[in-house]
């Protein structure tokens, strides 16, 4: 629902989406219910009409693959949805017909939206991740496939819930794609496909970073007067660790993830420290800085650093390092990746034995393209499993440094702290998840202190 400022992002795809071809559509049915004629339309809602739902939606827009059409709208904020129908309308204006009557403001309008469609339609959900399990519960039960935004889940009991309902959508034949897009960049294919080839040696360690200045709501100022704190809590949904998993789930999941990918293996456990130091007047939940050591099965590491400090070294990048030489897995944030090999371990010029040629193609727009030829051709595609997984490693990398604890995925996938149950009964005049003590701040980790839960 909110922005997230990102290199080559999808806000930035859709600056450039205006010379993708439209196609032809069907005219809108029923005020609230759209039916696909035999022209093979697949029909799309969006849930979450922030930065990455407007992306999302235009990917979406711009497959290669039939007549694909935007047919309703749901968010909490309407200065949120009406921005993104506007943007989306301007660059897709054959695609895009939402009337009025099929824009939805309230926090049930992903049901008003999703029934909009018929089974086999395409729901997009980028809502805060906190909301994904609510959401993709009920697409489910409309029958709908499914692109979810990561981190999908925040914590271990949704985690937990997540894993079942990906299993549910997969009996049930739905095509389920998770916005881990990396996964889906040309360049890292081939890297893998040479690091699984030997070219590196063994790998003997991995390290990752994601440092630069306050990003996105991480840092967020206390609440205005006469705002709703739950709506406040939404909208800067960086800040709160109930609605997002904080910066970590947020800033670091790509980085560990396609690190993760080329180990081709998931850590076990993780021990981290980190703090908080230019605060301000903040009252978000999240450190400055992050540091996480992640250990394999066999022993080898992943280190990870996130930092959202001005002023300081700025770096955007994933490393793997073997017995033979090392890798550039991304270079400067998510695209291009530019992916190197090195022979040995100084990486530069003179000891580099491949690159990836450019261009190199949008894997924003590939994870799209993929999901679609998955439905119109009906094979299997299900990326829950790895999303969950890939959302639980990063939450026990978070745990760790919050409880100043070594935490073992068991660990985390275990935990029974819910950080909002009862998030599906959520209405524009519900308490918020978290409440702010008397002068207007929120409980914080304490490393070594708190150490069952993170606040």
């Amino acid at each position: 629902m909110s922005k997230k400022p990102q290199s080559n992002s999808r806000r930035e795809f859709l600056k450039d989406a205006g010379a993708v071809a439209a196609f032809s559509t069907l005219a809108a049915g029923a005020a609230n219910h759209v039916h696909a004629g035999e022209d093979n339309t697949i029909q799309v809602a969006l849930v979450g009409c922030g930065g990455r739902g407007t992306g999302a939606a235009a990917n979406a827009l711009s497959v290669q693959n039939g007549p694909i059409k935007l047919v309703a709208m749901a968010d909490v904020f309407d200065d949120k949805l009406n921005s993104s129908y506007q943007n989306l309308s301007r660059q897709f204006d054959k695609q895009v017909d939402v009337p009025s009557d099929r824009q939805f403001i309230s926090f049930d309008g992903y049901k008003s939206a999703m029934d909009c469609l018929k089974p086999g339609d395409v729901v997009i959900l980028t809502t805060p991740p906190a909301f994904r399990w609510v959401h993709f519960n009920y697409a489910i039960q409309k029958g709908l496939n499914v692109f979810m935004e990561k981190p999908v889940t925040v914590d271990g009991p949704t985690s937990k819930r997540v894993f079942d309902l990906g299993e549910q959508a997969g009996k049930r034949n739905l095509k389920v794609g998770v916005g881990l897009m990396c996964r889906h960049c040309k360049a890292r294919e081939e890297l893998y496909d040479r690091i699984k080839n030997g070219e590196i040696g063994d790998i003997t360690m991995l390290r990752a970073y994601r440092m630069a200045g306050p990003t996105g709501s991480a840092a967020c100022g206390p609440r205005p007067q006469g705002v709703s704190e739950l709506l406040y809590q939404i909208r800067n949904f960086h800040a709160f660790l109930w609605a997002s998993g904080g910066a970590v789930s947020d800033f670091l999941i790509h980085n560990i993830d396609e690190s993760c990918w080329m180990k081709d293996a998931w850590p076990v456990q993780a021990k981290a420290c980190g703090g908080r130091h230019y605060r301000g007047d903040n009252v978000d939940q999240n450190f400055d800085v992050y540091s996480i050591e992640y250990t394999f099965e066999d022993g080898t590491k992943l280190f990870v650093d996130g930092r959202t400090q001005p002023g300081c070294h700025n770096e955007f990048a994933s490393y793997a390092h073997g017995t033979k030489g090392s890798a550039v897995i991304s270079t400067a944030s998510h695209t291009p990746a530019r992916c190197r090999i090195y022979k040995d371990h100084k990486m530069t010029k003179d000891e580099l034995a491949w690159q990836f040629p450019p261009p190199e193609p949008n894997p924003y727009q590939l994870e799209w393209d993929h999901l679609i030829a998955a439905i119109r051709e009906d094979k299997p595609y299900n990326e829950v499993e790895r999303g969950v997984k890939a959302s639980l490693v990063t939450s026990m990398g978070r745990m760790a440094a919050h409880t100043g604890q070594i935490i073992t995925y068991d660990d985390m996938l275990n935990c029974e702290h819910e950080f909002a149950p009862g998030i599906d009964k959520l209405t524009m005049d519900s308490p918020a998840p978290l409440l702010a003590d008397n002068n207007g701040r929120y409980p914080v980790p304490l490393p070594g202190l708190t150490v069952s839960e993170e606040y």
